[in-house]
């Protein structure tokens, strides 16, 4: 299969090989996409790069494992999302959880307001988001896991996952109502 000029069989081929250029090309293929997923976990550059960096090291180590059912860049994309995961856990994240009033309407409303700017100033607004609802944020609304989901992957309760949710939405339609549009 060829991806963007990229011939997939064939890079596959080296990867499972260990040959350097192989995993160079897949790296420079995917790495700018993997990058910006990165960040809007890491929400600062440096820690993105770490997390990027590891997630490529798990790749090439586990390319064996990938049997070419689903797309390429979906398998890479969840290695990352992972990574990106155990990375902020590792860091002791779960601290930085308080719960919000799910009661409250301004946690509820505001979806017009994300409606306003693009999807790299969206990306950037989240970069701001404290940690803990930054993830389950870009868990969520991101990458589609339900909460319940959510709440088993990152050994939370799945109403911390919702309040986080809503304390990402809220603090974003304040970030986004405070930009200079």
């Amino acid at each position: 299969m060829t991806t963007g000029g990229l011939n997939e069989e064939v890079i596959l081929s080296g990867c499972r090989k260990n040959d350097r250029r192989s995993q160079e090309l897949l790296y420079r293929h995917f790495a700018k996409k993997m990058y910006a997923i990165c960040l809007s976990y890491a929400g600062e550059r440096a820690m993105a790069q770490d997390i990027l960096q590891e997630s490529f090291i798990k790749v090439f180590k586990n390319i064996k494992q990938y049997k070419n059912d689903g797309s390429l860049e979906g398998w890479i994309r969840k290695i990352v999302t992972n990574t990106a995961i155990d990375h902020i856990r590792r860091r002791k994240w779960t601290d930085e959880y308080n719960e919000v009033d799910q009661n409250d309407p301004g946690s509820q409303t505001g979806n017009a307001a994300l409606n306003i700017i693009g999807f790299n100033e969206l990306m950037e607004q989240v970069g701001r988001l404290p940690e803990g609802a930054r993830l389950v944020f870009n868990l969520h609304a991101l990458d589609g896991f339900t909460h319940k989901e959510i709440a088993q992957k990152l050994e939370i309760t799945e109403g911390t996952s919702k309040s986080q949710f809503n304390r990402a939405r809220k603090l974003l339609i304040n970030f986004i109502g405070n930009m200079n549009l």
